[in-house]
């Protein structure tokens, strides 16, 4: 895979473009088939070279074209090979037909295909361009196979996923393997259709980086290639006033806990100090907890205004554990001149008035990030939220723009989006961080980086990854206190 597209997340649509683009170029189109098919068949050999016999399901487009190319070689190089179609072959037409005219062997209809012990599909039929249910033929064969737990190796994308969304149109094949070419799809990283494409593989087929990169826009998959060049380093002039000052607000005396989790993460990723701001009947419990992490008594806006006085105080996280209601919504309000996290309850607050947030951080540079988990985003963006004809990734960057803040879109695929147009997709957290606890690490991760002078994205971008980092270094079954000691910078 060429390095400098690693990362790039290309719609089905941006991709098809890319094609155009190379044939309109002077390539040889259908020499790029061959080498997918190629490709393709390569992988079915390596994984599954004990087969029995490899089914290869073509469509009637380009997916089924490369499936015929595939169906070619696995027969040349010696393997058994059957070919179910969908469609009439005789009306395929450019580079699928001449896929079909080079490939000698008989096929039947796709409805005709019952599954054998032994059996390994490849799956051609649609590939990234569905944009549409299934029609009852595919989706009796794709019921069929994944009752039968036959492996499938997808060409591009499992027949059945919105390559856009990476939702199920109507029945999905679940593949052990997938090839894809030139750059991932969104459907590869984001749910459900991440967990149906098992392995991504993604082959360069020789398309000049130029003509995809001519289609490449901000959307990419987190990674430290994206923000390293803005994480804080540590020269032998650092001290603690240098490396920031980190504040999070902590809820009453029997809902402490979920702040100490944050004020602790900000410490581990860096910050130079961190204060526990607490109401003053929960300080006791908080300072019988607590050791590097200061302590300081604030129970209203008062308290605050005078705390914010001193311009050290440059970066904040509130909503862990703190409550619902006008109390958190002033709090956050008075910081609206500086760096916020805004998590948990904090975000809940404003589920009635959410413009009233987005109104108090929409001049300047972005400051504001945002850390729904799916309910929350829905509270405080309910239109985009039930709006099934957009992706994560479109939902995201529009929240973004919407309440001029960085969005962290959490999940198992979280999203990371500007309001300048850059979205991130993470794809790195293990299942075991959904855990309890594990959101309040994740925000005082990003705020002790943002107190180190990371910009806004950057720090979120970053905070997510090592925190995906983290709990894989910690581990199945870590708590969120060991998932701390686990974060690396």
């Amino acid at each position: 895979m060429n390095k400098d597209c690693e990362n790039w997340l290309l719609t089905p649509a941006a991709m098809g473009r890319v094609d155009d683009a190379a044939a309109r170029s002077g390539m040889n189109s259908y020499g790029l088939m061959e080498k997918a098919g190629q490709a393709v068949s390569a992988a079915a050999l390596r994984l599954f070279p004990g087969a029995r016999r490899f089914v290869v399901l073509s469509g009637p487009g380009n997916n089924g074209g490369d499936g015929y190319v595939t169906a070619r070689a696995l027969s040349e190089a010696g393997a058994a090979v059957s070919i179910f179609r969908l469609g009439d072959p005789s009306r395929l037409k450019g580079d699928a037909a001449t896929a079909f005219a080079h490939c000698l062997l008989d096929g039947d209809d796709l409805d005709a295909y019952q599954p054998w012990a032994g059996d390994v599909v490849v799956d051609a039929i649609f590939g990234a361009g569905l944009d549409r249910p299934v029609p009852d033929t595919v989706r009796h064969v794709i019921e069929r196979v994944n009752v039968a737990s036959i492996p499938v190796i997808a060409v591009d994308l499992p027949s059945g996923l919105d390559g856009r969304t990476g939702r199920v149109l109507g029945a999905a094949f679940t593949a052990v393997h997938t090839v894809t070419f030139m750059t991932r799809k969104p459907a590869h990283v984001l749910l459900p259709g991440r967990r149906l494409c098992g392995s991504v593989e993604v082959y360069d087929i020789g398309v000049p980086m130029r003509i995809v990169a001519g289609e490449a826009g901000c959307v990419r998959v987190n990674s430290p290639s994206e923000w390293q060049y803005e994480f804080p380093s540590e020269g032998l002039e650092s001290h603690k006033f240098s490396r920031g000052h980190l504040t999070v607000f902590s809820g009453p005396a029997a809902a402490t806990g979920a702040a100490r989790l944050s004020a602790a993460a900000g410490l581990r990723i860096g910050a130079g100090l961190v204060t526990l701001a607490s109401p003053t009947a929960a300080l006791e419990t908080n300072a019988a907890q607590l050791t590097a992490v200061m302590l300081k008594a604030i129970d209203n806006p008062s308290d605050l205004a005078v705390y914010l006085d001193d311009p050290r105080h440059n970066a904040f996280v509130i909503g862990p554990g703190f409550g619902i209601g006008e109390r958190t919504r002033a709090f956050a309000l008075a910081l609206k001149d500086r760096l916020v996290v805004l998590d948990a309850d904090a975000i809940t607050s404003f589920r009635d008035e959410p413009n009233a947030l987005f109104n108090a951080f929409s001049g300047g540079d972005f400051r504001l990030v945002l850390t729904p988990h799916e309910g929350e985003f829905a509270r405080l963006f309910p239109d985009l939220a039930t709006d099934e004809r957009q992706s994560k990734i479109e939902r995201a960057l529009a929240a973004a723009v919407r309440a001029h803040a960085v969005i962290v879109y959490k999940g198992a695929d979280t999203v990371i989006a500007a309001p300048d147009g850059r979205v991130l997709v993470n794809d790195n957290a293990p299942a075991w961080l959904a855990t309890a606890g594990s959101g309040d690490v994740l925000a005082g991760m990003i705020g002790g980086l943002l107190a180190q002078g990371m910009p806004a994205f950057e720090a979120a971008a970053a905070g997510v990854f090592l925190h995906g980092k983290a709990g894989t270094a910690a581990g199945r079954g870590l708590t969120s206190e060991h998932l701390i000691t686990s974060i690396e910078r």
